[in-house]
């Protein structure tokens, strides 16, 4: 009965994962807020592959009639070199659909502005993961936004499931006539099958350099620095490595 309950789980995610891909234009008419950029990063010191890599990001967020998407792909090493060099790609989509608004109701508490279903598809070379639970956005001050989703992990791979709390923020400052932005996510995953459990910890200091340019909050250029407790659930590989990175959002 368990397995029976987590494969219809993992097929209801599936279906709310299609939903938000492509019947959310169709329902919302057209996004009411969307942001779209390209990101280039370039670091050393990394566990599990090759120890410096370059790597092209692609991401799109946008806020709809009844919840939110956010999606990115990441190239690594996409000119590659050398025999030893890899290139690789992964993958995240993770729709959210809004109880506040599918239930036409003020679920709002302290300082949760909306209660979200939470879905999401990891898929990397070799793998794929699937996640369901509940999210919610939070109105903390200066903040342009704050998440916090609560998962089921599921990897087919791996005998049973797990859970993962993942909060995600963006924080705009400035100092003086300097415009910054700190933002990043946190994945915390506990362990499932063999693989053990991790944390991976993204944060991202970024000045706006469009600014300087006459084209302000388009061009940021800063420091993205991964720390990765159990890279992937291996038990005993942490990675530290920092990435210099320049960032255009159109």
């Amino acid at each position: 009965m368990y397995q029976s309950l987590v494969k219809n789980l993992t097929r209801l995610t599936l279906a709310l994962i299609v939903l938000g891909c492509f019947a959310a234009p169709v329902l919302a008419g057209s996004a009411t807020w969307s942001s779209t950029n390209i990101q280039y990063l370039y670091g050393s010191n990394f566990e599990l592959g090759d120890n410096s890599r370059s790597t092209i990001t692609v991401e799109h967020a946008n806020n709809w009639n009844y919840g939110d998407n956010f999606f990115f792909v990441d190239i690594t090493n996409p000119a590659r070199t050398g025999d030893q060099t890899q290139t690789e790609a992964y993958v995240e989509f993770n729709p959210r659909f809004s109880l506040n608004k599918i239930l036409n109701r003020d679920l709002s508490f302290g300082p949760v502005s909306e209660v979200l279903i939470a879905t999401g598809l990891e898929m990397g070379n070799g793998f794929h993961n699937y996640l369901y639970g509940l999210g919610v956005s939070l109105k903390i001050p200066k903040f342009a936004f704050a998440h916090l989703n609560v998962y089921v992990r599921d990897n087919p791979n791996e005998d049973g499931v797990t859970y993962q709390f993942t909060p995600a923020w963006r924080v705009p400052f400035s100092i003086g006539s300097v415009d910054f932005v700190f933002k990043g996510f946190a994945d915390i995953a506990g362990s499932e099958g063999n693989k053990e459990f991790n944390i991976d910890f993204q944060p991202v200091l970024q000045m706006d350099l469009g600014k300087f340019v006459g084209a302000p909050k388009q061009l940021y250029g800063g420091i993205e620095y991964i720390y990765w407790y159990n890279k992937f659930g291996v038990d005993g590989v942490h990675e530290s490595a920092p990435q210099a990175m320049i960032e255009w959002l159109f």
